[in-house]
């Protein structure tokens, strides 16, 4: 991981957030938000990915052909929507961009692609394919569990600012005159 998420993800990041000013508490949960936009952008690669691997088993269960890469490129976009809801929080994310992805956890998924093989599918051996879907399940439970810490923080940074505007210490106004 790289510093930045490892930064975040430390004990110590939250501090005390009743003392930080609001400015900072708004500032860290930016932050945490940007993190966890790039990590759920990246899972939903895994995931895409977790398709293809599925349609090729699938594929193979079914005695299709295995030399249809066409059929395969052809069948993504129903393949990918089948993904689109998840087990997870049911939190939809705050923006649409990538976010930041963390270069480590990219690379990460790059080597899990390239070590597979998964460029070519068809190519592979069941025990290969079976050794790809392990590899990116494993790495789909590692960015969900960074997303959870992280949906903490950002709870923790919502619940202090929620405190604050029921408590009278920081006004819509304030809010709404942020330059």
């Amino acid at each position: 991981m790289s510093s930045n998420l490892e930064a975040i993800l430390a004990d110590d990041y939250p501090g005390d957030v009743a003392a930080l000013s609001i400015e900072d508490v708004r500032a860290r949960r930016a932050e945490c938000k940007e993190i966890e936009t790039g990590l759920s952008y990246l899972r939903r690669l895994v995931q895409g990915r977790l398709d293809v691997v599925a349609a090729e088993q699938g594929r193979r269960r079914d005695g299709g052909d295995g030399d249809d890469l066409e059929g395969l490129i052809a069948r993504l976009p129903d393949l990918l929507a089948g993904s689109t809801r998840s087990e997870g929080t049911g939190r939809l994310p705050s923006s649409i961009g990538i976010g930041t992805v963390d270069d480590d956890l990219q690379d990460e998924l790059d080597g899990i692609i390239t070590d597979t093989h998964l460029g070519e599918p068809g190519e592979l051996s069941d025990d290969q394919l079976r050794a790809a879907a392990s590899a990116l399940a494993a790495f789909e439970q590692k960015v969900s569990g960074l997303r959870r810490s992280l949906f903490d923080r950002i709870d923790a940074f919502e619940a202090e600012l929620t405190r604050r505007y029921k408590s009278g210490e920081a006004s819509v106004d304030s809010l709404l005159n942020q330059p």
